[in-house]
């Protein structure tokens, strides 16, 4: 039997809630930094100086526990987890961007990876120079790299920037830039998170179809996304992370039913006990029923019924224009339906302290089936509070159109009103 290309055994990675992050510091900063702790340790024991305890206490918080599983060279995984469950920190750890706690992984090839927008690059070069700089971080020599060079800057269209400091870039053009650089200079492992999901849809096709070729070629892939349809297609195996710890590891399907289980589950804890959400918290999301405030929040709903969605929430600190979002997610992950107040034209200026937001769907259109809602409030594009799987419902066949037959329906995401007629010619 053959080795794994990469082994994880123990994992663990604890980080300090509330401890205190170094900074990145210049020398001068540095040296400005060394001359006060030598002036504080002169007057530490001066009697004019008052000494107060800490007011908080660093508290340990484990991202990953006790991770373990091996990889064979060629095998494409997919690592998949809601929000929180550690599956970062688990490329971080494997990427050597940050120290495991516990736990070791062996590791038998190059690994290049694509984590968040602006890893690897330094943004005072040109993109010419990163590319060159990246190749050289994988072990390439300079002949190597020219021979890809033409081929990566036709991926990531940049040709036009290409001797401009990639610091000027826009998001786009970063990840697009940093993606041909992973998928080209030919690492034995290709690493890449949810950060595809800044470039457009033809792109993200592009990069799929760039992460196929290179599984189908023999080299590894670890891939994590919410995207289920993605993992799917492109996966041959599949690793579902929770709280840190790994729950299932096996066949993707089986894997992404369960990880759709753990949704459910989450969908019956009250919003306001659920503490897996991001933002400030300014406005905080409190309750969600689906047509009426007797609905539990699990519920089953016909197809082209009416669906009114209630959204409870307290506001902590006063926000002046929030907008709500709600996304609805068919059982692979794809996103079918985004809704806000902002799109529909409904503009909260102010909001009462305590309240509901309704919206109203006239006829839904999606075909039967299982599906999973998020909810959000934001400003500016910043999150204030976000929930994901806040509710899990069921879809039935219903008389969406003005026919007996539903066996047609579920041919696509969504159901689009539309009439016939016919032309003589």
């Amino acid at each position: 039997m053959t080795l794994p290309i990469i082994e994880f055994e123990g994992l663990g990675k604890k980080y300090q809630l509330g401890a205190h992050k170094e900074p990145y510091l210049s020398l001068r900063d540095s040296f400005s930094r060394t001359t006060k702790k030598f002036a504080q340790k002169l007057t530490r024991f001066s009697p004019f100086t008052t000494h107060h305890p800490s007011l908080t206490t660093p508290e340990d918080f484990w991202a990953l526990k006790d991770v373990s599983f091996s990889v064979q060279e060629g095998e494409a995984i997919g690592i998949i987890g809601r929000n929180g469950a550690g599956k970062s920190t688990l490329l971080k750890v494997l990427s050597r961007i940050t120290p495991p706690t516990e736990g070791r992984i062996t590791l038998c090839g190059r690994v290049a990876s694509l984590l968040e927008v602006g890893t690897g690059f330094h943004p005072e070069l040109t993109g010419r120079e990163n590319i060159f700089l990246n190749g050289a971080i994988l072990g390439m020599t300079r002949a190597e790299i020219r021979k890809k060079f033409d081929e990566i800057v036709a991926f990531a269209e940049v040709g036009k920037f290409l001797d401009t400091p990639v610091k000027r870039y826009s998001s786009g053009m970063y990840v697009r830039l940093a993606f041909a650089v992973a998928a080209h200079l030919e690492p034995e492992i290709l690493v890449v998170d949810e950060v595809l999901a800044v470039g457009d849809a033809e792109f993200q096709r592009k990069c799929l179809g760039k992460m196929s070729e290179v599984a189908k070629g023999g080299r590894t892939v670890l891939f994590v996304s919410h995207n289920m349809a993605a993992v799917e297609t492109l996966c041959t195996r599949a690793i579902l992370l929770q709280n840190g710890f790994v729950i299932e590891s096996g066949a993707v399907r089986e894997v992404i039913q369960r990880y759709f289980n753990v949704f459910e589950s989450a969908s019956q804890i009250p919003l306001s006990a659920r503490t897996d959400r991001e933002g400030d918290g300014s406005i905080r999301l409190t309750s969600i029923q689906l047509n009426g405030p007797n609905s539990s929040g699990q519920s089953s709903i016909l197809t082209g019924s009416e669906m009114v969605i209630f959204i409870g929430y307290e506001m902590q600190r006063p926000v002046s224009g929030p907008v709500f979002h709600i996304a609805i997610f068919d059982d692979l992950g794809i996103q079918v339906i985004h809704m806000d107040t902002s799109m529909a034209g409904y503009y909260c200026e102010t909001i009462q302290k305590h309240g509901k937001m309704l919206c109203r769907i006239p006829r839904l259109p999606l075909p039967s089936g299982k599906y999973r809602m998020n909810v959000a409030v934001m400003r500016e594009n910043r999150y204030i509070d976000r929930i994901e799987g806040a509710s899990v419902f069921d879809v039935t066949d219903g008389a969406f159109f003005n026919s007996p037959d539903t066996s047609s329906y579920r041919a696509g995401k969504c159901l689009v009103e539309h009439g016939w007629s016919q032309e003589v010619t």
